[in-house]
């Protein structure tokens, strides 16, 4: 494995534990801050997406020959979330949008993150590799 791969794993997994983090934070906002539900909707979603994202950084590193293709789904993973829990957050707190489509570009990333996850490890089953 590169030690190129291994960086973008340990970067990938440095904004996992930045998305987790936002997540708790926007849970609390939540709680003490403002009642709505695109709070929550935001923090599960940085929350489950955080630890996806960490866990696809494990697989990038575990996976010599289909690192890249598992760091892909990663940061697909962090930057749909990101868009999408952003703009949830920003509407909830400010009550206006982080940019027109934000949410609706995050969350199609979201699910190519998982398709791209998938693929991977379809690929490196396929060809026998972990």
């Amino acid at each position: 494995m590169s030690a190129r791969t291994q960086n973008l794993a340990m970067i990938a997994a440095a904004f996992a534990g930045i998305a987790g983090a936002c997540g708790v934070g926007l849970a609390a906002a939540g709680a003490h801050v403002s009642a709505s539900p695109l709070l929550t909707t935001a923090a599960d979603f940085l929350l489950i997406h955080a630890v996806a994202a960490l866990a696809l950084a494990g697989l990038a590193l575990a996976s010599p020959r289909r690192g890249g293709w598992f760091l892909c789904a990663a940061a697909l993973l962090l930057l749909g979330g990101f868009l999408f829990c952003g703009d949830l957050s920003f509407r909830a707190l400010a009550g206006a949008r982080l940019f027109p489509m934000a949410a609706p570009i995050g969350g199609s990333l979201l699910i190519l993150g998982w398709i791209a996850g998938a693929v991977a490890a379809v690929a490196a089953l396929w060809r026998g590799q972990r």
